[in-house]
């Protein structure tokens, strides 16, 4: 293979990939789309992925904890038909990527993407799952914001998706995530939880990206391939909160693909015919 040479000046390719189609360098809405509203003030529109299954997973946190005002329509994000690129969705989020979240519970209705964001949002506005330490909390879920496309967009395209597997960014990659699988196992040693002893924000947002990892559902073959099973304290901590029944129900919503997967919520009884 003949070493790459970059040109003075970068100009498109045809993409490659499992993501090719929604690959591009622009930004913006691609196609006049309305998005739907349902009947509760909190209206997600997102996909099954970690960054989706955290705002589920604390939207069912929060009515397990008994806070009503939490009940949620959650519509699907399919991106790759490009439902990002609707004018609908880019007015919501100029980024283009799921999730993202209107609260019309006020005179106006308020916008929020990004995932950090949103759980820090809903956290707040509810004042539950911040945590024993505010500070602490917040440290470790914007250390999970910077961390995360590491693993998914470093390790994770390279390991799984790549058109072709190349071994100096899947080493590179690979040294990266065992140091933060690291980071999070000498954590959990001496913490019942990744922001000390109560669950939290913190939590929800670590749990679907490293949590994955840990119980071997994040990208076929990651698990052994990390020797996940090594950090024992991650373990304990990643079946703990997978025990839970609200993360149960929260990790299947706006599911495409699966044995439990539920591709609209609008209300409890949603889950009832998944047992959950």
């Amino acid at each position: 293979m003949s070493e790459y040479v970059p040109p003075k000046v970068w100009t498109p390719k045809p993409a490659e990939g499992q993501f090719a189609s929604i690959n591009r360098p622009v930004s913006g809405a691609t196609h006049e789309t309305e998005l739907p509203v349902g009947k509760h003030p909190l209206q997600l529109y997102s996909l099954g992925t970690p960054n989706g299954q955290k705002v589920t997973i604390l939207l069912e946190e929060l009515l397990a904890a008994g806070f009503s005002e939490a009940e949620y329509d959650a519509w699907i994000i399919e991106i790759m038909k490009g439902d990002q690129f609707g004018s609908g969705f880019v007015g919501i989020n100029p980024n283009s990527k799921i999730p993202a979240l209107v609260d019309r519970s006020g005179p106006e209705p308020v916008r929020v993407f990004e995932s950090g964001a949103i759980l820090l949002y809903l956290a707040e506005k509810f004042g539950a799952f911040l945590g024993t330490s505010r500070t602490e909390t917040l440290s470790w879920l914007f250390w999970q914001m910077g961390s995360a496309p590491i693993l998914g967009g470093g390790f994770g395209h390279f390991f799984a998706y790549a058109p072709a597997k190349y071994e100096y960014p899947i080493d590179r990659y690979t040294m990266e995530v065992k140091r933060q699988l690291d980071v999070l196992d000498k954590r959990l040693a001496t913490s019942e939880f990744i922001a000390g002893e109560d669950y939290s924000i913190a939590d929800i947002a670590l749990w679907p990206w490293y949590g994955g990892v840990a119980l071997n559902r994040t990208y076929e073959g990651a698990g052994e391939f990390l020797d996940a099973q090594s950090y024992r304290n991650l373990i304990r901590w990643a079946e703990q909160i997978d025990a839970r029944p609200a993360v149960k129900r929260g990790r299947i919503v706006n599911v495409m693909r699966g044995d439990l997967q539920l591709r609209e919520r609008h209300s409890a009884a949603d889950f009832e015919a998944l047992g959950l």
